[in-house]
């Protein structure tokens, strides 16, 4: 595995609460990048996402656990620029995805790499060939 993968909270949230087959998709990602086989990266907006839905369902204590375990990772945390803004603006406009989801997209399309991820949302953007998915969800 070369190059870059840019990952959504989807595959985030579904390897932190060991769901499959996204978790498993994830370890794998894991393997490669301590490795030194890919880059991951993900958007500064999906980390908020990560760290907001974690502390909805457990707590700040646990959503602060959950932002170094991450930062402990081989990830690296993609900024928010405006150019960025503005192209996950446009994929909003679009397409019927959430705001999150289009920064996801937005980063995706500008490292440029595969976003990983198993939110079937994606898939509409996939059918337009504005972006390549590395599928960890079912189906």
């Amino acid at each position: 595995m070369n190059g870059a993968v840019v990952l959504d909270s989807w595959i985030l949230l579904a390897w932190l609460k060991g769901q499959r087959p996204g978790a498993e998709a994830m370890d794998v990602l894991w393997r490669a990048a301590a490795a030194g086989g890919v880059r991951l990266f993900l958007n500064l907006i999906n980390l908020g996402e990560v760290y907001y839905l974690t502390a909805k369902a457990a707590s700040l204590a646990q959503a602060g656990r959950i932002l170094q375990q991450l930062r402990a990772m081989p990830l690296e945390i993609w900024p928010v620029s405006e150019e960025l803004v503005l192209e996950a603006a446009r994929l909003k406009a679009r397409f019927p995805i959430s705001y999150a989801d289009a920064f996801a997209a937005a980063t995706a399309r500008s490292v440029p790499a595969p976003l990983a991820t198993g939110d079937p949302e994606f898939r509409k953007l996939e059918r337009q060939g504005l972006l390549e998915l590395r599928w960890a969800g079912n189906g």
